[in-house]
Protein backbone atom coordinates (compact mmCIF):
# COMPACT_ATOMS: atom_id res chain seq x y z
CA UNK A 1 0.00 0.00 0.00
CA UNK A 2 1.24 3.29 -0.62
CA UNK A 3 2.35 5.81 1.91
CA UNK A 4 -0.04 8.15 1.53
CA UNK A 5 -3.01 5.37 1.37
CA UNK A 6 -1.47 4.14 4.55
CA UNK A 7 -1.80 7.73 6.80
CA UNK A 8 -5.15 8.57 5.50
CA UNK A 9 -6.48 4.75 6.88
CA UNK A 10 -4.63 5.73 10.53
CA UNK A 11 -6.77 8.68 10.50
CA UNK A 12 -4.40 11.52 8.93
CA UNK A 13 -6.63 13.11 6.69
CA UNK A 14 -7.84 13.73 3.53
CA UNK A 15 -4.97 11.74 0.52
CA UNK A 16 -4.44 15.11 -0.43
CA UNK A 17 -3.17 15.89 3.14
CA UNK A 18 -1.43 12.82 3.85
CA UNK A 19 0.33 13.64 0.77
CA UNK A 20 1.42 17.17 1.70
CA UNK A 21 2.36 15.62 4.79
CA UNK A 22 4.80 12.94 3.54
CA UNK A 23 5.93 16.00 0.74
CA UNK A 24 6.75 18.60 3.22
CA UNK A 25 9.11 16.26 5.26
CA UNK A 26 7.01 15.41 8.16
CA UNK A 27 7.02 11.51 7.93
CA UNK A 28 9.34 8.63 8.73
CA UNK A 29 9.14 5.27 8.20
CA UNK A 30 11.35 2.66 10.18
CA UNK A 31 13.22 5.94 11.75
CA UNK A 32 13.82 7.09 8.04
CA UNK A 33 12.48 10.39 6.25
CA UNK A 34 10.19 9.86 3.13
CA UNK A 35 9.11 12.25 1.31
CA UNK A 36 7.54 10.34 -1.44
CA UNK A 37 3.74 9.85 -1.43
CA UNK A 38 3.36 6.76 -3.55
CA UNK A 39 6.66 4.57 -1.47
CA UNK A 40 4.82 1.20 -0.52
CA UNK A 41 4.48 -0.69 2.25
CA UNK A 42 3.21 -3.02 4.01
CA UNK A 43 0.48 -1.81 6.50
CA UNK A 44 0.32 -3.98 9.23
CA UNK A 45 2.48 -2.95 11.92
CA UNK A 46 4.24 -0.42 10.46
CA UNK A 47 6.28 1.71 12.70
CA UNK A 48 6.19 5.60 11.50
CA UNK A 49 6.27 9.19 12.73
CA UNK A 50 4.33 12.03 12.06
CA UNK A 51 5.65 15.35 12.67
CA UNK A 52 8.09 13.72 15.66
CA UNK A 53 4.80 11.88 17.37
CA UNK A 54 5.52 7.75 16.93
CA UNK A 55 2.34 5.51 15.52
CA UNK A 56 1.97 1.21 14.54
CA UNK A 57 -0.17 0.60 11.46
CA UNK A 58 -3.01 -1.31 12.06
CA UNK A 59 -5.66 -2.47 10.06
CA UNK A 60 -7.64 -2.46 12.47
CA UNK A 61 -7.40 -1.02 16.04
CA UNK A 62 -9.11 -2.23 19.56
CA UNK A 63 -8.00 -0.34 22.95
CA UNK A 64 -7.98 -0.46 26.49
CA UNK A 65 -9.26 2.63 28.60
CA UNK A 66 -9.92 3.25 32.19
CA UNK A 67 -12.79 5.33 31.59
CA UNK A 68 -13.05 8.14 33.84
CA UNK A 69 -16.23 9.60 35.71
CA UNK A 70 -17.81 12.10 33.99
CA UNK A 71 -17.46 11.10 30.38
CA UNK A 72 -19.72 10.24 27.86
CA UNK A 73 -19.39 7.43 25.64
CA UNK A 74 -20.51 9.13 22.68
CA UNK A 75 -19.09 11.23 20.15
CA UNK A 76 -22.06 13.61 20.23
CA UNK A 77 -21.53 14.03 24.29
CA UNK A 78 -24.58 16.59 25.64
CA UNK A 79 -24.30 16.52 29.21
CA UNK A 80 -20.68 15.83 29.74
CA UNK A 81 -17.04 15.18 27.96
CA UNK A 82 -16.69 12.74 25.51
CA UNK A 83 -14.65 9.30 26.09
CA UNK A 84 -13.34 10.46 22.65
CA UNK A 85 -11.64 13.87 23.76
CA UNK A 86 -9.22 11.48 25.57
CA UNK A 87 -7.82 9.91 22.13
CA UNK A 88 -5.60 11.90 19.68
CA UNK A 89 -7.15 13.03 16.69
CA UNK A 90 -5.93 9.81 14.60
CA UNK A 91 -7.69 7.92 16.31
CA UNK A 92 -11.18 9.78 16.72
CA UNK A 93 -11.07 10.11 12.70
CA UNK A 94 -10.23 6.67 12.13
CA UNK A 95 -13.69 5.64 13.52
CA UNK A 96 -13.31 3.63 16.81
CA UNK A 97 -16.59 2.74 18.64
CA UNK A 98 -16.94 1.90 22.22
CA UNK A 99 -17.87 -1.99 22.57
CA UNK A 100 -20.54 -1.46 24.62
CA UNK A 101 -21.50 1.93 26.24
CA UNK A 102 -21.27 2.87 30.30
CA UNK A 103 -22.84 5.85 31.79
CA UNK A 104 -21.22 9.17 32.48
CA UNK A 105 -20.93 8.45 35.99
CA UNK A 106 -19.66 4.72 35.25
CA UNK A 107 -15.94 4.15 35.22
CA UNK A 108 -13.70 1.33 34.71
CA UNK A 109 -13.01 -1.03 31.94
CA UNK A 110 -13.81 0.22 28.24
CA UNK A 111 -12.91 -0.97 24.79
CA UNK A 112 -13.01 1.14 21.96
CA UNK A 113 -12.15 -0.37 18.16
CA UNK A 114 -12.90 -0.13 14.46
CA UNK A 115 -13.27 -3.63 13.94
CA UNK A 116 -17.05 -4.50 13.28
CA UNK A 117 -16.80 -8.05 13.34
CA UNK A 118 -15.31 -7.92 17.21
CA UNK A 119 -17.58 -5.18 18.70
CA UNK A 120 -20.38 -7.12 17.53
CA UNK A 121 -18.87 -10.58 19.16
CA UNK A 122 -18.49 -8.96 22.62
CA UNK A 123 -21.67 -7.11 22.63
CA UNK A 124 -24.15 -9.96 21.16
CA UNK A 125 -26.00 -11.64 24.24
CA UNK A 126 -26.08 -14.65 22.15
CA UNK A 127 -21.99 -14.94 22.95
CA UNK A 128 -23.00 -14.43 26.47
CA UNK A 129 -19.77 -12.40 27.13
CA UNK A 130 -19.53 -11.88 31.17
CA UNK A 131 -19.33 -8.23 32.26
CA UNK A 132 -18.01 -8.07 35.84
CA UNK A 133 -18.86 -4.73 38.04
CA UNK A 134 -18.57 -3.47 41.29
CA UNK A 135 -21.27 -1.72 42.55
CA UNK A 136 -20.71 0.64 45.76
CA UNK A 137 -24.22 0.58 47.67
CA UNK A 138 -26.04 2.59 49.61
CA UNK A 139 -27.47 0.77 52.13
CA UNK A 140 -25.61 -2.58 53.73
CA UNK A 141 -26.63 -5.87 52.28
CA UNK A 142 -26.73 -8.96 53.11
CA UNK A 143 -26.35 -12.84 51.41
CA UNK A 144 -30.09 -12.59 50.34
CA UNK A 145 -29.62 -8.85 48.08
CA UNK A 146 -27.08 -11.54 45.94
CA UNK A 147 -29.59 -14.27 46.12
CA UNK A 148 -32.06 -12.25 44.27
CA UNK A 149 -30.01 -11.19 41.81
CA UNK A 150 -29.08 -14.62 40.98
CA UNK A 151 -32.82 -16.09 40.73
CA UNK A 152 -33.66 -12.63 38.76
CA UNK A 153 -35.71 -9.58 39.20
CA UNK A 154 -37.97 -7.95 37.79
CA UNK A 155 -37.31 -4.56 36.20
CA UNK A 156 -39.28 -1.25 36.19
CA UNK A 157 -41.30 -0.84 32.97
CA UNK A 158 -40.02 -4.35 31.58
CA UNK A 159 -41.98 -7.59 31.47
CA UNK A 160 -39.09 -9.72 31.75
CA UNK A 161 -36.94 -10.92 34.40
CA UNK A 162 -33.24 -10.30 34.53
CA UNK A 163 -30.78 -12.64 36.44
CA UNK A 164 -26.94 -12.25 37.45
CA UNK A 165 -24.83 -15.00 36.26
CA UNK A 166 -22.95 -14.18 39.54
CA UNK A 167 -23.43 -11.66 42.45
CA UNK A 168 -21.51 -11.59 46.07
CA UNK A 169 -20.84 -9.31 48.25
CA UNK A 170 -17.13 -7.83 48.82
CA UNK A 171 -18.45 -6.15 51.50
CA UNK A 172 -21.44 -5.28 52.57
CA UNK A 173 -21.65 -2.20 50.63
CA UNK A 174 -19.39 -3.28 47.78
CA UNK A 175 -21.53 -5.64 45.33
CA UNK A 176 -19.57 -7.85 42.47
CA UNK A 177 -21.84 -8.37 39.83
CA UNK A 178 -21.71 -10.43 37.04
CA UNK A 179 -24.44 -9.87 34.08
CA UNK A 180 -23.62 -11.16 30.16
CA UNK A 181 -26.57 -8.63 29.21
CA UNK A 182 -26.73 -5.02 28.21
CA UNK A 183 -29.95 -3.75 29.00
CA UNK A 184 -30.52 -0.06 29.42
CA UNK A 185 -28.74 1.30 33.03
CA UNK A 186 -29.45 -3.08 33.92
CA UNK A 187 -26.92 -2.79 36.87
CA UNK A 188 -28.62 -0.31 38.81
CA UNK A 189 -31.95 -1.01 37.77
CA UNK A 190 -31.64 -4.67 38.73
CA UNK A 191 -30.01 -3.45 42.13
CA UNK A 192 -33.09 -0.87 42.50
CA UNK A 193 -35.57 -4.04 42.07
CA UNK A 194 -33.77 -5.94 44.85
CA UNK A 195 -34.61 -3.31 47.23
CA UNK A 196 -31.24 -1.22 47.20
CA UNK A 197 -29.02 1.40 45.37
CA UNK A 198 -26.10 2.23 43.49
CA UNK A 199 -24.30 5.04 44.43
CA UNK A 200 -21.24 4.27 42.57
CA UNK A 201 -20.59 1.90 39.47
CA UNK A 202 -17.00 0.58 38.27
CA UNK A 203 -16.73 -2.23 35.40
CA UNK A 204 -13.47 -4.43 36.33
CA UNK A 205 -14.06 -7.26 33.44
CA UNK A 206 -15.47 -8.12 30.04
CA UNK A 207 -15.10 -12.06 29.14
CA UNK A 208 -11.64 -12.74 30.62
CA UNK A 209 -10.02 -9.80 30.85
CA UNK A 210 -9.44 -7.21 33.84
CA UNK A 211 -9.09 -3.56 34.17
CA UNK A 212 -4.80 -3.63 33.56
CA UNK A 213 -2.84 -2.43 36.73
CA UNK A 214 -1.17 0.00 34.80
CA UNK A 215 -4.31 2.34 33.52
CA UNK A 216 -5.34 4.91 35.93
CA UNK A 217 -8.51 7.09 34.91
CA UNK A 218 -8.46 8.26 31.43
CA UNK A 219 -5.35 6.39 30.48
CA UNK A 220 -6.14 3.85 27.38
CA UNK A 221 -3.32 1.80 24.75
CA UNK A 222 -3.80 -0.45 22.11
CA UNK A 223 -4.93 -3.71 23.13
CA UNK A 224 -2.19 -6.85 23.28
CA UNK A 225 -2.91 -9.64 21.69
CA UNK A 226 -3.43 -11.73 24.73
CA UNK A 227 -5.50 -8.86 26.11
CA UNK A 228 -7.88 -9.38 23.57
CA UNK A 229 -7.84 -13.20 23.58
CA UNK A 230 -8.92 -12.96 27.26
CA UNK A 231 -11.68 -10.47 26.59
CA UNK A 232 -12.89 -12.69 23.85
CA UNK A 233 -12.94 -15.98 26.27
CA UNK A 234 -16.05 -16.31 28.56
CA UNK A 235 -15.13 -17.99 31.76
CA UNK A 236 -17.38 -20.09 33.94
CA UNK A 237 -18.99 -17.13 36.82
CA UNK A 238 -17.68 -17.43 40.09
Amino acid sequence: MTLEKILHSQGFGTRRQCAGLILAGYVTVRGELVEDPSAEFELEGLPFTVDGDGWIARSKLTLVMHKPAGHECSRKAVHHASVFELLPPPIRERGVQPIGRLDADTTGLLLLTDDGQLNHALISPRRHVPKIYEATLKHAADKSLCEQLRTGVLLHDDNETVRAEAARLLYDTLLELTISEGKYHQVKRMVAAAGNRVEALHRVQIGGLRLPDDLAPGGWREITATELAAARSSPGAS
